[in-house]
């Protein structure tokens, strides 16, 4: 067994303790202001992004960062709410489509200027410009490690 050395030790304490609290805090902000938790925004976001404002739900589960069983069951209650429909995909049945609605876009324009106040004063702003680029790269390199597949 290769334990960690104190000064690994406290660089993983510091990064294990950033996992669970920013994205608490963002839930929370979101949560408060727009009844969305951080994932339901995400996934709004995701759409946004898409051409026809449509994503396959695979392509979905792998930007939101979420499994197909989780974006699954966050999807059926964005649709609850209007904010999402589904549908096969014209091409492919076997596929399901997710799209963003009117009602789902304009959910997410109103979420949009809290959340980005929010991550700018826990992230952005606490970095200087060369801080936010070796943060950058060094999640990429993490998250190559972790998800080999994702292409940074």
């Amino acid at each position: 067994m290769r334990w960690l050395q104190p000064d690994e030790l406290q660089a993983w304490m510091t990064l294990a303790g950033l996992m669970f609290k920013l994205p608490a805090a963002l839930d929370v902000q979101l949560q408060r202001d727009s009844g969305l938790s951080h994932f339901e925004y995400l996934v709004l976001a995701g759409l946004s992004e898409s051409p026809g404002r449509s994503r396959p739900m695979s392509d979905l589960a792998g930007f939101a960062n979420g499994s197909l069983s989780r974006l699954s069951h966050v999807v059926k209650r964005l649709e609850q709410r209007g904010f999402v429909h589904r549908c096969p995909s014209a091409a492919d049945g076997r596929i399901t489509v997710a799209t963003l609605t009117d009602t789902g876009y304009e959910q997410l324009v109103a979420a949009a200027p809290g959340h980005v106040a929010t991550v700018r004063q826990y992230v952005i702003d606490a970095l200087t410009p060369e801080q936010l680029g070796q943060l950058k790269t060094i999640g990429d390199q993490i998250l190559q490690k972790v998800d080999p597949g994702r292409g940074c």
